[in-house]
């Protein structure tokens, strides 16, 4: 290939959606600082932060809601902004504002003539589970049921790529799994799914890729496994005849706990913490090690940032 010529990409290894180099600004707040982001097809993206991280932001320059300062913004390489393109996502956010007297068949049917190739009606209603209320008015419904035929009304059109923001707020715990098995199903048919959730068993959950944003800028972006190694620390379970207050000091001792007489220690030196507690406790019995879960992996990454995002968004409100 000559320097003259263009490489060609094979069209199915660019990705649905990319933010390069975006910023983004409110007056004095940077809201995003020139990240880099990617959604491709046939996985689920889970986008993770603190209030003010810049995680809405990220999903208004994707979905075209917003325009960026600088950088690039690309929908199925084009302009989000542009109508035609946004045809090809569903979007599903946090809060909605819809005509209380239709039914919820009718928001369904109507959302649906939106896109060229919509799934059949009952098919949508069967997938967000509101086959049984389709002929109610919205304002009849409790706001578990209200989020369930919003997110009808995201995934009527078949598109191939899907955002869906805080999605299970209100749901029960049924209708959150069947709504992780329907988003399961989604993505194994091929579709992109960006998710944004407080719920973060729910990112562990569903996620491929996790992107984990502080500051507005890109913190870490792995699989939840990956993130979860990238948290310095372990929790250490045991049954133990050692004060807890005397564990407390131990220098290799995070946080402590007790639950039912076990106390759990969140530790960054493990080797050192078992060393000095089977020393100091002959007795001690039921001894675990356990990896971090996703909460607590985000909560010790994203620490040293949760007091600069406060003061931004203080600044900002």
């Amino acid at each position: 290939m000559s320097l003259h010529e263009k490489k060609i990409v094979p069209l199915d290894s660019r990705p649905l959606a990319s933010l390069r180099k975006a910023s983004k600004r409110y007056g004095k707040l940077v809201a995003l600082d020139a990240i880099d982001l990617e959604v491709r097809a046939g996985e689920v993206l889970a986008v993770l932060g603190a209030n003010g991280a810049g995680k809405s932001t990220a999903l208004g320059l994707l979905t075209g809601r917003l325009g960026a300062d600088a950088g690039e913004v690309e929908l199925f390489g084009s302009d989000p902004r542009d109508p035609a393109t946004r045809r090809g996502i569903g979007v599903m956010l946090q809060e909605v504002s819809l005509p209380d007297t239709l039914r919820v068949a009718e928001h369904v049917r109507l959302y649906s003539g939106y896109y060229p190739k919509p799934r059949p009606l009952a098919e949508t209603l069967a997938l967000a589970g509101i086959s049984d209320i389709a002929k109610r008015s919205y304002a009849e419904l409790s706001g578990g049921q209200q989020r369930r035929v919003q997110f009808a009304m995201a995934i009527c059109g078949r598109t191939p790529l899907l955002f869906v923001d805080e999605p299970t707020v209100g749901l029960d715990v049924e209708s959150r799994r069947n709504f992780w098995r329907v988003l399961r199903q989604l993505r194994d048919e091929g579709t992109g799914i960006v998710l944004t959730t407080h719920y973060l068993e729910e990112a562990d959950a569903l996620a491929d890729r996790v992107v984990l944003l502080a500051g507005g800028r890109v913190l870490a972006e792995d699989t939840p496994t990956g993130i979860k190694s990238r948290a310095a620390g372990k929790r250490v379970r045991a049954r133990s005849d050692i004060p807890v207050a005397q564990i407390e000091q131990w220098p290799e001792a995070g946080k402590v706990q007790t639950s039912e007489g076990v106390v759990e220690v969140r530790s960054a030196d493990v080797e050192g913490l078992l060393r000095r507690w089977l020393a100091a406790d002959a007795a001690l019995r039921d001894l675990e090690v356990r990896s971090l879960n996703l909460e607590e992996a985000f909560l010790s990454l994203t620490a040293p940032n949760a007091q600069a995002a406060t003061i931004a968004t203080e600044e900002f409100a």
